[in-house]
């Protein structure tokens, strides 16, 4: 019994799954989990169940991009009662695994993979236990005895060996619940379930303020289809001057999904763990940036579309970015949503990939795992160039979205502003915002919104937030940063004001998101030594050293790094 591993894993939504499944497929009888979920539900966390979704919200992801659990989507989906299928307009005999599915549904998918995992831990003999309802209020580390503690409540402690942190999103809220229609995000969704008539301002395009679009559409109006079956919108009468105005730093919408023709995890071009390992090796421990751009870009593309290739061969990032974001800048947003609707169409129908998107996304996931150890001049071209292309072409809005939104806009309900880097939202004591920015004209607007909804997605927060707060106050975990490779660069960013320090050997480095994590996700102190015992793949926590928010992809991938590490240590 001495020898046991206790494990606690903090959170029982999709990334507390895939840790789950990690334990029980190694089959370890020396090891004891204990599961710690603030719900009364498993495996839905907060995207797929209430807290983030009503019947009208639809995943971005399907069947076929899902990693393993224990039944496919498309078998499972053969399960599922008449009646809720019927309530979700699904055909079992129709549904294959290139379907987007209802959020809420998605989640009883997750939550009976949960189900089945405790049934094989049970067959097996891997020791398990969970508590529900039981939410952890803080995390103590005891190098001494080489153990965690894990407090619930407040109150209650549980020891443990290791912990895995897999609390997942978290919305911190600043003005919500004290000025009356201010909404710090959009969830849970039924808070949006009210007729405005009025315009109401969205700060994002995001996937994110998708979903409070789809919500706010519903009770204020509906959706029909013409005689040629084409979707239409009508206001209700108590709704008359109900408005949707969108705003967003570059004036654009997100791009359409397509038809995928490669997952990014069986993708077998991309650069290996090693490859990066000696790259890095000899180019002073840094991962360049346009090293990853070079083989896990332009590589693939050379081969799946030579024309494309010829185009953008001599581009270097910024050139290829700025190339890209001109094509989308210079149409109206709308138009170019109905564009790649129709493009999208003829992808799925041919199951054809637009395969420069693709390989966009596939970038995203191959450099989220080795951003730490990019330079700092690198990570602020990451930041600056890449990462807001990336964030726009790679959302694949699903098609029933984009019909949505283009039926919303030419029902003169949904329209797009562009207000810069410079933009600034006021909170009002009587209710909602006044949003101020520069117009097209360069001249400064100040428009006032009766409601004013924050959905620009889930935040990479700071290191302070972090909700454990002896793992801040004993120094447990660190704030993250990256290195300058150039000491003048890093001197010239902080003569600038950035987020920059300077240690007691002289080096520079650019402070970034999140706390400090090594290659197995565990977390790193302030005198930059690794803990055993503390795991964390807590996505809004990590993202200066994780910036691309993978979902599914990125629990399979990260557990799969601890497990690894946890049955060496």
């Amino acid at each position: 019994m001495e020898d046991r591993k206790r494990i606690a894993i903090v959170g029982g939504g999709p990334s507390g799954l895939f840790m789950f499944k990690r334990l029980v497929d190694a089959q370890r009888r020396d090891v004891e989990i204990t599961i710690f979920e603030q719900k009364k539900r498993l495996g839905a966390g907060m995207p797929y169940s209430a807290e983030g979704a009503n019947d009208e919200h639809i995943t971005n992801v399907s069947g076929n991009e899902i990693p393993l659990l224990v039944t496919t989507l498309a078998d499972w989906i053969k399960t599922v009662s008449k009646d809720t299928l019927d309530k979700f307009h699904i055909d079992p005999e129709r549904f294959n695994e290139y379907k987007v599915l209802p959020r809420l549904l998605f989640g009883q998918y997750l939550t009976e993979q949960f189900d089945l995992l405790q049934k094989q831990a049970k067959e097996l003999g891997v020791d398990f236990e969970i508590h529900y309802n039981s939410r952890v209020t803080d995390i103590i580390d005891q190098p001494e005895q080489e153990k965690i503690l894990v407090e619930i409540g407040d109150e209650t402690q549980f020891e443990f060996d290791h912990v895995v942190i897999c609390a997942g999103h978290n919305w911190p809220t600043k003005h919500e619940g004290l000025i009356p229609n201010y909404f710090d995000s959009p969830y849970p969704p039924l808070k949006l379930a009210f007729t405005f008539d009025h315009p109401v301002a969205i700060k994002g395009s995001s996937l994110t303020a998708v979903d409070a679009v789809r919500t706010l559409a519903r009770y204020n109006g509906r959706f029909d289809k013409d005689q040629n079956g084409r979707l239409i919108y009508r206001t209700l009468d108590q709704s008359p001057n109900f408005k949707l105005i969108l705003h967003t730093r570059n004036g654009m919408l997100p791009a359409v999904r397509f038809h995928l023709e490669d997952s990014h995890l069986s993708n077998d071009s991309l650069l290996s763990k090693e490859e990066i390992a000696a790259h890095i090796k000899n180019n002073h421990g840094f991962l360049s940036l346009d090293y990853v751009f070079e083989k896990d870009f332009k590589a693939p593309i050379k081969d799946k579309e030579p024309a494309f290739y010829e185009q953008i061969k001599d581009m270097n990032l910024e050139a290829f970015v700025a190339k890209m974001m001109e094509l989308r800048e210079c149409l109206d947003p709308f138009l170019l949503l109905k564009a790649e609707y129709d493009e999208a169409e003829k992808s799925i129908k041919k199951k054809g990939s637009v395969y420069w998107k693709e390989m966009l996304g596939v970038l995203s996931f191959a450099l989220n795992y080795p951003a730490k150890h990019l330079s700092a001049e690198d990570m602020q071209r990451l930041q600056n160039s890449l990462t807001p292309l990336i964030s726009i072409v790679i959302a694949y809005i699903p098609q029933s979205s984009s019909e949505e939104l283009l039926a919303l806009h030419e029902a003169g309900i949904l329209s797009l502003i562009s207000v810069g880097d410079n933009s600034k939202v006021e909170a009002m004591a009587e209710g909602g915002a006044t949003y101020h920015y520069d117009d097209e004209c360069g001249q400064r607007q100040a428009v006032y919104f009766n409601t004013y909804i924050d959905c620009v997605g889930q935040p990479h927060l700071a290191f302070e937030d972090l909700p454990f707060k002896s793992l801040l106050s004993q120094r447990t975990v660190s704030p993250a940063r990256v290195k300058f490779s150039s000491a003048d660069e890093g001197y010239k960013a902080m003569r600038e004001g950035k987020a920059v320090l300077q240690d007691q050997n002289g080096d520079y480095y650019l402070k970034v998101a999140g706390i400090t994590i090594n290659d197995h996700f565990q977390v790193v102190d302030a005198y930059g030594a690794f803990n055993d015992r503390i795991y964390i793949m807590a996505v809004p926590y990590i993202g200066g050293y994780n910036p691309d928010y993978s979902g599914l992809d990125f629990s399979e991938e990260a557990s799969a790094a601890i497990l690894k590490r946890l049955f060496i240590a």
